[in-house]
């Protein structure tokens, strides 16, 4: 794929002289003559690499810089300006500008520093990345006193091996919190090894926790090993425990008290060092009353209790983490607008932190990045229904058709005033409305 690179040049021979020459140099330039069109063009499309004429006809070519870094605070930029802006250049370099050139520019030095920026900016990237991902970040569920309560604890007996029992509805990050646990213990170089005990059941859950020999069962072929082999030395992670058969319970039980297990189909005893950590969004219990959780499991595995309560009982914490989860997607808090937090403030949530993220996630697909976010993407959470992207719709193209779907009920099937509000064209209005009615035939 070619190098795509934002021009911005309000002299139209010297633009199309750039264009030219760098579109035979194997890049794909998208030309604009002023900052209103470079702030359109950033918004809508992905660049990488921005040319800058600092003098445009309609405002300073480094309050650009500014836009851009607000958002993307990698992506090279090259300053032009002329002999007598020298002073300019070096604000522009002050405030984000990766290199300038004075005119006349010489293309061939513009194509060398180009190339060299657009390459730098690559592996910025992946170092991002790559940090991103080895690094440990601390997590945050909000400030209130009640989660307050939690983290003090959390750290004090993140670096034990004692069981953790993890409690909460649905939504409330327990698998989140699990996971922290792990990279903050002595076992953080060993695997986290995760399992949805509600996903499985009788056999088919035994087989995974603890493995397999050949000829165990008809559809054994192979030795197979299970998650207490693969958690030896780090933590195993049991989410929705509650929803383990009474068979899985004793077998696991056993483990528990004796620290060894047998592959199913095997006479070999086997030994694994795991730190478990369990989560439910049930009552354990009620369930253990009922008859449906062992006692002495239950025992077990609630040595250290947290309970993660619902985002509804702390409402305080919902800027602050809108805020967080914002920058966790790539965005700023300045796209969430006073009038679309008094929405987010007055809704229930009962898909609770997933749900609250996946709205977020859903209205940022929506957007031209950096744009302010349309208080019509919130219009379900304003009446107070739970929103598609809390049940997980499949595709993007399944959200926007959601969307469109909905601003048009609201417009009263009016076809002006739904494409004003979704500020797209008409043509393409009646096209999705094509592909709505196919996708309900």
């Amino acid at each position: 794929m070619k190098p795509k690179v934002l021009l911005v040049e309000d002299n139209e021979a010297a633009r199309f002289g750039f264009a030219r020459y760098f579109s035979k140099e194997g890049y794909d330039v998208y030309e604009v003559g002023d900052m209103a069109g470079a702030v359109n063009a950033f918004a809508v499309d992905h660049f990488d690499a921005i040319i800058l004429d600092i003098n445009l006809p309609d405002g300073n070519g480094i309050d650009l810089i500014d836009t851009v870094r607000a958002s993307d605070s990698i992506i090279p930029i090259i300053v032009i300006t002329g002999s007598g802006d020298i002073s300019l250049a070096v604000e522009a370099m002050q405030r984000g500008a990766d290199n300038f050139l004075v005119k006349p520019i010489d293309t061939a030095a513009l194509s060398a520093f180009l190339r060299k920026t657009i390459e730098t900016g690559v592996i910025k990237r992946q170092l991002t990345a790559r940090k991103r991902l080895d690094k440990q970040e601390d997590i945050f569920f909000g400030s209130h006193r009640l989660m307050n309560d939690i983290y003090d604890l959390v750290r004090i007996t993140a670096a034990s091996d004692s069981p953790i029992l993890i409690t909460g509805e649905t939504g409330t990050g327990k698998g989140i919190l699990a996971r922290w646990i792990h990279s903050q213990s002595t076992r953080s170089n060993y695997e986290f090894v995760e399992l949805n005990c509600s996903g499985l059941r009788g056999e088919m859950l035994s087989r995974e926790i603890f493995g397999n020999v050949r000829g165990a069962f008809t559809s054994a072929d192979r030795d197979r090993k299970g998650l207490l082999d693969i958690a030896d030395h780090g933590t195993l992670f049991l989410d929705e425990i509650g929803d383990m058969s009474m068979d899985v319970q004793a077998q696991f039980l056993k483990v528990l008290e004796e620290k060894s297990y047998r592959r199913l189909g095997d006479v070999k005893l086997l030994k694994s060092n795991f730190r478990l950590i369990c989560a439910t969004n049930r009552e354990i219990g009620a369930l253990q009353q009922a008859g449906q959780f062992r006692q002495d499991l239950m025992f077990r595995i609630n040595l250290l209790t947290f309970h993660l309560p619902p985002l509804r009982e702390r409402m305080s914490d919902l800027p602050e983490l809108a805020d967080y989860q914002l920058r966790s997607l790539g965005a700023t808090p300045a796209v969430l607008s006073t009038e679309i937090m008094k929405i987010l403030m007055g809704y229930h949530w009962p898909g609770n932190i997933r749900e609250f993220k996946n709205v977020l996630e859903r209205a940022l697909l929506l957007t031209p990045r950096g744009a302010i976010l349309r208080k019509s993407l919130f219009m379900n959470l304003e009446a107070g229904r739970p929103t598609p992207s809390a049940h997980g719709a499949s595709t993007i193209m399944d959200l926007e058709l959601n969307h469109i779907s909905t601003v048009l009920k609201q417009m009263g099937g009016n076809i002006n005033k739904t494409a004003k509000s979704l500020d797209i064209s008409r043509a393409t209005l009646y096209r999705r409305i094509k592909q709505i009615n196919a996708m309900n035939e």
